[in-house]
């Protein structure tokens, strides 16, 4: 298998030449290297049956993961026998994440020791779509022959070599003038053959899945599960690696994981068709962004609601997204509880190029951080709206309206609507009955409300117009 770029994933300085060392002194030689080099430069050493325990440690971890991919038991543990070079690499990505430990001599515990590396492990899958055996078998692959901090660059034309051969087995047919079974099977199920040589562009191991013991059983669980027979394809292109997966072993068991957080079982057809990659994740991966949901302040309840409305929420890393969006958020006196419910798709985006244009945008329009808060407090999908395609032309259409500024504060869910099929036409016909409703009024009523409103407004103004002329005249006032 060849991986472009793999030094990406070695750790640098002292630890590359670690590497090196042991593709070409023998293995004993290397322990001892290994075991004295750290990150940090210090020659202090990792005590032998420490780094002893954490290989088992390293080599637990990968096993599971491996099996979480659907290799047997053997299989999984006769790949672990074969890649000593791999369990030191991930050895030394504890060591590196956890350095400062080392220095003052505590001892890391078993969940330390996952918490570093499932995250790791899963990148590779995340970026490669598999870690197979060769990955993990003969790792570093190629050799370093360069500087340990210049990257190995596979040729293209060989990765491209690679896809085409798998993509050639989509159309392959057999002596009877047939095509492999599976894609027999996928063809029956609506999909194209255009489809499937684009998921195996994409993910190559999908045109090597058998059928019977990879493909059918998986689709015919979703169908089970109430997944229309037309989805099928669309949930197989979003995440072609869920036929990949052990449905005994780890599809089902991370789904009922999943019910005890809150998922609603009744609509798991619906929660797989928006985001199938809910079940390709580890239970460390959702159970940190749970903890993170609960942090905020969300009761188990909302949290479920969440999962099963937007499941997509469990793909954002904590550190990296939700805990800054939520403190940005914050910064504008939101509370954050109650937008991650209303909407979960504004911790999905980026803080400099959606959230602070559009803050800065009120700003210059002369609201108020305040004001601004209580905006998007009022209605949260207003940060998922794009500045030049929405919130610009109809900021330009709302200052003809004669409402004054605060109408918008009051009524953000403007920002909402259509410009053009509800916005101006409502407008208009309000203009023509010389009348003034309020902006939540123009435009949240159905057709015949709002008609009924105009009518009221209008007659509400006629008898103020006559009371008014009657007064005048020292006449008593019509009863209205």
């Amino acid at each position: 298998m060849e991986i472009p770029h793999l030094n990406r994933f070695a750790p640098h300085s002292s630890w590359t030449r670690v590497y090196t060392s042991m593709r070409t002194q023998p293995h004993h030689i290397a322990k001892v290297f290994f075991c004295q080099a750290r990150n940090d430069g210090s020659s202090k050493s990792v005590p032998p049956t420490l780094l002893a325990a954490e290989k088992e440690e390293a080599k637990a971890v990968l096993t599971l993961f491996l099996k979480k991919q659907g290799l047997s038991n053997a299989v999984a543990a006769r790949t672990i026998n074969k890649s000593d070079v791999f369990i030191d690499h991930l050895v030394s990505k504890i060591h590196s994440k956890h350095k400062s430990r080392y220095l003052i001599g505590r001892e890391l515990t078993t969940l330390e020791i996952r918490d570093a590396l499932i995250p790791y492990l899963e990148s590779l899958f995340e970026e490669y779509g598999d870690i197979s055996m060769d990955f993990v078998e003969n790792y570093p692959n190629p050799p370093v022959k360069e500087k340990p901090t210049a990257p190995i660059s596979i040729p293209s034309s060989l990765l491209d070599s690679k896809k085409m051969k798998a993509m050639s087995r989509v159309s392959e047919i057999d002596p009877a003038g047939k095509l492999r079974p599976h894609f027999v099977y996928l063809l029956e199920l609506g999909m194209s053959i255009e489809q499937i040589k684009s998921i195996t562009r994409k993910f190559p191991s999908f045109a090597y899945y058998s059928l019977e013991g990879k493909i059918r059983p998986v689709v015919e669980f979703l169908l089970e599960l109430g997944v229309p027979k037309e989805d099928i394809p669309i949930i197989l292109t979003k995440r072609p690696q869920l036929c990949g997966i052990s449905l005994s072993e780890n599809l089902k068991p991370t789904m009922k994981f999943m019910e005890t957080l809150g998922i609603d079982k009744q609509q798991w057809a619906k929660v797989i068709y928006r985001f199938p990659a809910l079940l390709t994740y580890s239970k460390q991966k959702v159970k940190t962004s749970i903890d993170f949901l609960y942090e905020i302040g969300l009761s188990e309840e909302n949290i479920g609601k969440i999962l099963t409305r937007f499941p997509n929420i469990i793909s954002y890393n904590v550190e990296d997204k939700l805990r800054p969006t939520a403190n940005y958020f914050r910064s504008l006196g939101v509370d954050v509880s109650i937008l991650l419910f209303r909407c979960p798709q504004n911790f999905g985006l980026s803080i400099e190029a959606n959230l602070k244009p559009v803050t800065e945008f009120f700003l210059e329009k002369g609201y108020t951080v305040q004001e601004v808060g209580t905006m998007i407090s009022r209605y949260g999908s207003l940060y998922t709206f794009s500045l030049a395609d929405n919130l610009i032309p109809k900021w330009e259409f709302f200052v003809t309206m004669d409402y004054p500024k605060p109408e918008l504060v009051k009524f953000p869910q403007f920002f909402g609507y259509s410009l053009e099929e509800r916005i101006k036409p409502r407008y208009a016909r309000m203009k023509e009955c010389r009348v003034t409703l309020l902006l939540n009024q123009l435009l949240s009523l159905s057709s015949s409300d709002f008609e009924e409103a105009l009518k009221k407004k209008v007659k509400k103004n006629q008898l103020d117009e006559d009371s008014s002329c009657n007064a005048k005249r020292g006449q008593p006032p019509k009863e209205k």
